[in-house]
């Protein structure tokens, strides 16, 4: 998959997404639809890898805009979009399914075979960029 989302893609997830799907691998399918489909929700939506560590060396896809949006990671059996200020964001299609107790982020839990609700998700994704951007200091005004 060569950037086919837009220009401001991780060439990491272009490659795990490549190397997931030449397994046959489910998550690689479906990172790819959940990244495509974040990026229709904020087409200035930027990713980047994050927190590389020995464990995982090639880190975290982070989305950001203003700030971060939500991180997309990888287990065995999920594909976890976690947004950093989920507990503040309505979810009237209840998506949000992981880190409930907490104060301030909320986890959506994709399994095999799930189908995401897009217009709920990209609601849920245009949501954390307002408050992203809500939450910028704004220059003030000479008097």
């Amino acid at each position: 998959m060569k950037n086919a989302v837009s220009p401001k893609t991780s060439a990491e997830l272009d490659r795990k997404i490549e190397e997931l799907e030449k397994q046959g691998d489910w998550r690689g399918k479906t990172l790819a639809h959940v990244r495509t489909v974040i990026h229709e929700a904020d087409p200035e939506i930027v990713e980047e890898q994050k927190w590389a560590k020995a464990s995982n060396p090639s880190g975290v896809p982070v989305f950001y805009h203003e700030g971060i949006v939500c991180t997309l990671e990888i287990y065995k059996t999920a594909v976890k979009l976690t947004f950093a200020k989920g507990a503040s964001i309505e979810d009237p299609s209840h998506l949000f399914n992981a880190s409930l107790d907490g104060n301030a982020r909320r986890a959506i839990d994709i399994q095999q075979g799930d189908k995401l609700n897009e217009k709920a998700f990209k609601e849920l994704i245009r949501s954390a960029v307002a408050l992203n951007v809500d939450a910028k200091p704004r220059a003030r005004k000479a008097e």
